[in-house]
C-alpha cells in the first residue's frame, strides 16, 4: 500500500478529538514514527460541539444553553530514518483539553459553571526493528497542563463562585511499546504503553495564594493495527484504554469545604475505531470509520464533563503529488444523554440529550 492510503486513514484520528475518553483529545497518536524514510507532517483539526440540555423541573425546566465551546487542534511531527534499523521521530500534540462554558442567565441550575483545560505534548521517540517483523519503540514525553475551574449556578449551593486556577506545570513521562509487521499485506499492530505523569500545580482559589495541587494525568494504551484485505483495500482501527479514575482534583479550599471531595469525576474507559481504506489511483485514497465509546454505569456526570459515551462516523481522503501529500476529514459524533449532577448524594441538576459534535481535520505531508 502507497503511502497516500495510510494517509488517509489517519485523518480518521485527526478528526477525532471530538469528545473521546475523559478529557483526551489527541489519542496520543505516534503513528508517525512508522513511516518510511524522513518524513513530516503537519495536523490541524476544529471541533464544533452542541452540547446542551435542560434543568430538571426543580430549577425550573429552563434551557442550559450550549455548554461546550468551540476549539482546535494542532499536532507536528517529524521522523527520521538513522539507518536500516533505527529510527527517530519528535511529535508535538496537544493531548488533554476541556472548553467547558455555561452561559450566564440561562440555566439557573448550572449557569456560570466552567472548566478550562489547556495542554501540550513534546514526545522523543525511537524505533528499533530487528529485521523479522518485530521492532519496539519507546521515549520521553514532556507534558504541560493549566487549568481553570469556576463552580456557579443553584445547584451548587454554598460553593457556587467558587473559582480555582491551576498553574501551567511542567513534568515528564514515558512510553513503550512493540510492533509486528508483514509489509507484503501491509499488516501492522502496534501496542503502545503511556505511564502516568505526576503533577503538582501552583493553585490560587478564589483570587488567593492555596496550596499546591498535586494531580496525575492518566496511564494509557493504545492498540493500533491495520491490514491489506484486498488489492488497494486497507482494514485498520484502534483500542484506546484510559485509567481516568485516577484523575483526583481536590484543591485545598475545596477538599476542606467538601470533606475532601473531587472536582473531577472521570471514569476509566475504553475507546474503539474501526474503518475501511481504500486507493483509487496512485494519487487519491479515501476512507470510511466508526468509533464507539460505551456509555459510564449510570447517567449522572460531572457538569465540567456533560456526556456519556458516543458513537461516530468519519470519511476523509488524501491526494498526493511529487513529494507531498494533503489530506482532509470530517467526522460526526452523536454524544450519549447525560445527566449533570451535584451534591451528596448524587443528584441530577439537568438533563442533556440529542447532542452531537462536528470535526474536520487537515494534514500536510512532506517525505525527504
Amino acid at each position: 500500500m502507497k503511502r497516500t492510503l495510510t494517509s488517509a486513514i489517519a485523518l480518521t484520528f485527526a478528526a477525532s478529538g471530538a469528545y473521546a475518553i475523559g478529557l483526551d483529545r489527541s489519542g496520543q497518536d505516534i503513528g508517525v514514527i512508522f513511516e518510511e524514510g524522513t518524513y513530516a507532517q503537519l495536523s490541524y483539526g476544529y471541533v464544533m460541539p452542541s452540547v446542551d440540555g435542560n434543568d430538571v423541573a426543580a430549577f425550573g425546566g429552563g434551557a442550559t444553553g450550549n455548554a461546550a465551546g468551540d476549539y482546535s487542534q494542532f499536532a507536528l511531527g517529524f521522523k527520521h530514518q538513522v539507518n536500516e534499523n533505527v529510527s527517530l521521530a519528535l511529535i508535538f500534540d496537544e493531548p488533554y483539553g476541556a472548553d467547558i462554558s455555561y452561559p450566564t442567565g440561562e440555566s439557573v441550575a448550572l449557569g456560570g459553571t466552567q472548566a478550562m483545560l489547556d495542554s501540550s505534548a513534546i514526545s522523543l521517540i525511537g524505533r528499533y526493528e530487528f529485521g523479522n517483523g518485530f521492532s519496539i519503540h519507546g521515549g520521553a514525553r514532556i507534558q504541560s497542563v493549566s487549568a481553570e475551574i469556576t463552580l456557579d449556578g443553584a445547584a451548587y449551593g454554598p460553593l457556587a463562585g467558587y473559582n480555582v486556577v491551576l498553574d501551567d506545570s511542567t513534568e515528564v513521562g514515558y512510553l513503550i511499546g512493540a510492533a509486528y509487521e508483514i509489509p507484503d499485506i501491509a499488516l501492522r499492530v502496534a501496542l503502545t504503553y503511556f505511564s502516568e505523569v505526576d503533577y503538582s500545580f501552583t493553585t490560587t482559589e478564589n483570587g488567593a495564594p492555596s496550596l499546591d495541587t498535586d494531580v496525575t494525568a492518566p496511564q494509557a494504551v493504545n492498540l493500533d493495527f491495520q491490514t491489506g484485505i484486498a488489492p488497494d483495500t486497507l482494514l485498520f482501527g484502534q483500542i484506546r484504554w484510559a485509567d481516568y479514575e485516577k484523575v483526583i482534583l481536590s484543591p485545598a479550599g475545596f477538599a476542606a469545604a467538601t470533606g475532601g471531595a473531587s472536582l473531577t469525576d472521570i471514569e476509566t474507559g475504553f475507546g474503539y475505531t474501526v474503518g475501511v481504506g481504500r486507493r483509487f489511483s496512485d494519487s487519491f485514497a479515501g476512507q470510511i470509520s466508526i468509533g464507539y465509546e460505551p456509555e459510564g454505569e449510570d447517567s449522572l456526570v460531572s457538569p465540567l464533563s456533560p456526556t456519556n459515551g458516543n458513537f461516530s462516523i468519519g470519511v476523509g481522503g488524501a491526494y498526493s503529488f511529487d513529494n507531498w501529500e494533503v489530506s482532509g476529514g470530517v467526522r460526526y459524533v452523536w454524544v450519549g444523554d447525560a445527566d449533570p449532577e451535584t451534591g451528596t448524594p448524587d443528584t441530577a441538576r439537568a438533563e442533556f440529550t440529542d447532542n452531537n459534535v462536528v470535526a474536520v481535520g487537515f494534514q500536510v505531508a512532506y517525505t525527504y
